[in-house]
């Protein structure tokens, strides 16, 4: 493979059945770091190992921080298993997030605003100690985090087929970040006793979505992403380490998809609320 030259020695593995997959070349990674701000479809990546997966996907941040600059935080994807099993995979993957992909509530983009958009509620958090890299429980995150911010964030899959996409690929195109808006920041309580019932209404939350007439649009339960959402950070904690990488203070960290993964439409207004976690605003996000 280190002989052959971008498109074609990519197109030659995907069309090769009986070949093994392997890390993209750096010529493959420059072309579709291309097409990604092309907002243009890419060819399909291999049915990637997981060794693959986090070799491209290393080269892949590589070129994107050139290009979009400071690291902002991570994304874990495919935490729901609604999500996983679109994908076919039993595991979470992760991403990395840069400056300038986090828009203000109530922000209005293209419904074209990549290759292959989609749009789906969510949520971050943000870190405020170097512990939170040993949390084992939702509760030594919640005691390592000082933020917790409504999310709806806007992934563009940027592959010629999504649905032949399987999980370490997914991780390869950086779990598809491009773009999201973020709400109104939520501090995590001082009190041992507000952070226990922050920590159960975060479980048992109900994450909906609505467009502008209040038509349900999708959600689900906070319990949703691995049994209580902050377990992604843990499962994101032990993953980073693995490469030797850490979260640290000021970072922001996506959890995951609480609904489907939804296309937009232009003159579509969705808004996603958090009903049962006591302080959490409303976001929204327009199409046009």
């Amino acid at each position: 493979m280190k002989n052959c030259s971008g498109l074609i020695a990519l197109a030659a593995i995907v069309s090769a059945t009986t070949s093994q997959a392997q890390c993209l070349t750096d010529a493959q990674v420059d072309d579709f770091v291309g097409k990604y701000f092309a907002k243009a479809a890419a060819l399909n990546p291999p049915a990637f190992s997981e060794e693959d997966g986090a070799c491209t996907r290393a080269k892949l941040n590589a070129v994107l921080a050139k290009r979009l600059g400071k690291l902002i935080g991570y994304k874990a994807g495919l935490t729901n298993p609604a999500v996983q099993k679109r994908f076919n995979y039993d595991k979470p993957v992760w991403g990395k997030l840069y400056e300038g992909m986090l828009l203000s509530n109530g922000a209005t983009v293209d419904a074209g605003f990549g290759a292959k958009p989609l749009y789906e509620a969510d949520m971050l958090v943000r870190v405020k100690s170097e512990a939170i890299n040993q949390a084992t429980t939702p509760m030594e995150v919640l005691d390592a985090i000082d933020q917790v911010i409504p999310f709806i964030e806007l992934p563009d899959l940027m592959v010629d087929s999504i649905p032949k996409l399987n999980g370490p690929a997914v991780s390869a195109i950086n779990v598809g970040a491009r773009l999201g808006v973020t709400g109104t920041p939520m501090a995590v309580p001082l009190y041992r006793a507000e952070r226990y019932a922050m920590l159960d209404a975060l479980r048992d939350m109900n994450v909906v979505v609505k467009d502008a007439s209040g038509a349900r649009l999708g959600g689900g339960k906070g319990s949703d992403i691995l049994e209580h959402p902050l377990n992604a950070v843990v499962w994101l904690a032990q993953a980073l380490a693995k490469e030797g990488l850490a979260m640290k203070p000021g970072e922001l960290i996506s959890l995951g998809s609480f609904s489907a993964l939804l296309p937009p439409k232009a003159g579509l207004t969705a808004t996603v609320s958090y009903d049962g976690l006591g302080g959490a605003a409303p976001v929204s996000v327009s199409f046009r």
